[in-house]
């Protein structure tokens, strides 16, 4: 959320920012003068209470003077008592209004973000050989299945379309990945590893920016409680309502969860296999920090994202996102997307964001400096992997001509030593 200050004092800033990320920049124009009718209304409140005290003033000096006081005099405090009701009632009108518009406008683009769709994404790193084949490579659905370690089938009987059953050496790789994503940011990169709900309330939606306008991307219970869609929206609002110290900061978290998307309007879109499902497992990283350290966390963000696919020697690509493809919440945004043979193109496989200080405004999230001053912090979040990209990444870019998949050695630890799947 925005600083309606800050939208008052560079209205062209904000109009720019919300059309690069394909806003409606009439809604500032809308905004602002629903704010000056707020501030005319709330000065008038404030110009009725004060006559009103001083005619009660007066009032009560008759009656300690002993003498009475006229009808009129009394019948005009009245009138001023519901001139003030009529514009506080007025002013309740227009503060739902205000917020409802605040709340639903985009986080602006950095500057050096490049504008346009999903082709004017700028690649700024390309890491790892992308591997050779004797014959064509097959899809990750079409491995899995073949070797018995995924069942898109059953799961289709069981729940429905975009869910699946590991089995397994499947199952055992999946827990693998997401065993050796945890140890790897918690003991090299310094992130604290939590255990979030998976079901969160409307208040910490709005904190991280689902809702009001993205409650269609969630499965919502029957009585209230919202699917996360990611380990971003708990951890996030761990602080919600908090004022941290300064010198806590940056507060880096680590966290494996299930993440549930209804995906909302990508009907046709990545059908098959595991790349869209309803139900996936992520390891998600976030920060808190100061604004001075921002631009800083994000880019430790996207090397802590990066050393994971190199550990897993999965060759990948990183891209600045164009304002067209990013989120709602966020300023900048890094994609990582990993190597796909069967399809011979690059697969988003994480995603690091610098939110700023919206997600904290919406969240009321803030820290104390050394001489007292209290600020906004910044949040910032990436995907440190989503794991079943990444188990679907291995099977096209290990699959070998016999049918069986190399593993990749970093897992060995985690799998007994184990190096392929037949």
């Amino acid at each position: 959320m925005h600083d309606l200050r800050d939208i008052r004092q560079d209205p062209e800033r904000y109009r720019l920012g919300v059309a690069r990320k394909g806003g409606a920049p009439a809604a500032i124009d809308q905004l602002l003068a629903l704010d000056v009718r707020r501030r005319e209304i709330l000065q008038r409140v404030e110009g009725l209470r004060a006559e009103r005290n001083r005619a009660s003033e007066a009032i009560a000096a008759q009656r300690r003077a002993g003498g009475s006081v006229e009808e009129a005099a009394q019948s005009a405090a009245r009138g001023l008592g519901v001139s003030i009701q009529e514009a506080e009632a007025a002013l309740a009108e227009l503060e739902p209004e205000i917020s409802r518009i605040l709340g639903e406008l985009p986080n602006i683009p950095a500057d050096e973000v490049p504008d346009g769709d999903e082709s004017q994404n700028l690649e700024v790193r390309r890491w790892g050989a992308q591997p050779a084949f004797i014959s064509e490579p097959r899809p990750h659905w079409e491995v899995g299945v073949e070797l018995g370690i995924v069942d898109f089938e059953r799961a289709g009987k069981v729940s429905g379309p975009r869910f699946a059953f590991l089995k397994g050496d499947g199952a055992r790789l999946e827990r693998a990945l997401i065993d050796f994503m945890l140890d790897l940011h918690t003991q090299k990169h310094g992130y604290t590893e939590i255990w979030p709900p998976l079901l969160v309330n409307a208040d910490s939606a709005f904190g991280t920016g689902q809702l009001p306008k993205f409650g269609q991307d969630m499965f919502q219970t029957t009585d209230g409680y919202y699917l996360i869609p990611t380990a971003e929206v708990p951890v996030t609002n761990l602080h919600r309502g908090e004022i941290l110290a300064e010198d806590a900061l940056p507060i880096r978290y680590c966290a494996y969860t299930p993440c549930f998307r209804s995906e909302a309007g990508s009907a046709g879109r990545d059908t098959r296999g595991l790349i869209r499902n309803h139900q996936f497992n992520k390891v998600e990283l976030v920060k808190f920090c100061t604004s001075e350290r921002s631009d800083l966390e994000l880019e430790s963000l996207r090397l802590d994202c990066e050393s994971v696919l190199e550990a897993l020697e999965l060759p990948y690509r990183t891209v600045v996102v164009a304002t067209g493809e990013m989120t709602f919440a966020n300023t900048k945004q890094y994609d990582l997307e990993v190597w796909f043979p069967a399809q011979g193109t690059y697969r988003e496989i994480s995603s690091c964001s610098n939110f700023g200080a919206f997600q904290a405004r919406r969240a009321n999230i803030r820290y104390r400096t050394a001489d007292g001053e209290v600020r906004h912090a910044h949040t910032l979040n990436g995907s440190g992997l989503a794991v079943g990209r990444t188990f679907a990444a291995i099977l096209e870019n290990y699959q070998q001509p016999d049918g069986s998949v190399r593993l990749p050695a970093a897992l060995g630890p985690y799998l007994g030593g184990q190096s392929e799947i037949r």
